[in-house]
């Protein structure tokens, strides 16, 4: 079978609340548009029935599962598209990474008591990672993530969190509420098996933190004490729509920085397979704790480039400072 049995259930049950919608709409009027898509829903679910859904068309070969979350009628792998049909996704693919790069914040971000650095890098044209932040009244609030998947898929669900908080963190909720909202919200926009870790932070004039963490790699506290990471987490965010959520509270003082990163760093792989880690990274922010947070970004980054030493980068990237350092 081309793709896993679950998501091929998963798929089928979109299938089938697409013919749902469609029945509905051709019950109203029936437009040659809409009895077409009728027909070739209905004839997608033959296929799955056959055991032949997922299979392309044309050579046979597997058709991506990115692509059939994002598509299920689609039935031509990428090698099959004809020049036109390439040139259309290429385009789509660019469109999409314009649109993903608006949504990114200032790249050095400041407010009254904060200053912010921050590195995004897809390791395709989108990402599945997720960094953004937003000043709300005298609160800075700040998100890092890292959806399930990559692609495509992953790029639209990241899309989908940025619009929850852009339009929860005015709401004043408190944080714990705040993300149990977002995971609720998530988690009915989306299929089972799609989740996302999740750092949220709220932080104010004074140097004190708010953090909740859904499954995400420990962020890092570094300042002249040393580095200590802030371990406390619940589940990923998108696995259960009732989920409770805590958060952790720290008093910084000037200087002191939160560093907060996806996988992308810490699993990045020497050319013998092995992995960074976060205790290098560890290592390395209590070498440079008084670094300013866009010099910090860009000496990790650096480091972890040359620890890969030339091998490819195979997962997207997002490494976000805060530094503390209020105007007088």
């Amino acid at each position: 079978m081309a793709i896993q049995v679950t998501d091929l259930h998963m798929l089928r049950d979109q299938l089938m609340v697409r013919r749902q919608k469609l029945e509905n709409a051709v019950a109203k009027t029936q437009t040659a548009n809409l009895l077409h898509l009728l027909e070739q829903v209905d004839h997608a679910l033959e296929r799955v029935d056959h055991g032949s859904y997922g299979v392309c068309e044309h050579c046979a070969g597997t058709v991506e599962p990115e692509r059939l979350f994002a598509d299920p009628l689609t039935q031509l792998c990428l090698d099959c598209l004809n020049p036109t049909e390439q040139r259309a996704l290429e385009q789509d693919l660019l469109l999409a990474a314009r649109i993903q790069a608006g949504l990114l914040p200032k790249r050095d971000f400041s407010t009254a008591a904060w200053k912010v650095a921050y590195h995004y890098e897809p390791a395709g044209q989108v990402s599945g990672d997720y960094c953004d932040l937003v000043q709300h009244g005298k609160d800075l609030y700040f998100m890092v993530g890292d959806v399930s998947g990559k692609g495509v898929a992953a790029a639209m669900l990241m899309s989908n969190l940025h619009a929850l908080f852009r339009v929860l963190i005015p709401t004043g909720l408190p944080l714990e509420q705040l993300v149990e909202r977002a995971n609720r919200l998530f988690c009915e926009s989306t299929l089972p098996t799609q989740y996302a870790t999740l750092i949220v932070g709220r932080a104010d004039d004074f140097g004190n933190v708010e953090i909740c963490n859904g499954g995400h790699p420990a962020p890092f506290h570094v300042g002249g004490h040393g580095v200590a990471a802030i371990e406390a987490a619940t589940v990923p965010i998108g696995l259960f729509c009732d989920q409770k959520f805590t958060s952790t509270t720290l008093r910084t003082t000037p200087g002191d920085s939160l560093v907060i990163y996806t996988d992308g760093i810490s699993e990045s792989e020497s050319p013998d397979g092995a992995e960074f880690g976060s205790a290098s990274l560890a290592k390395l922010l209590g070498a440079c704790h008084q670094m300013p947070s866009r010099e910090l970004v860009d000496k990790c980054l650096q480091e972890v480039l040359n620890f890969r030493s030339g091998s490819p980068r195979l997962d997207d990237q997002a490494l976000m400072v805060l530094q503390f350092a209020p105007t007088a």
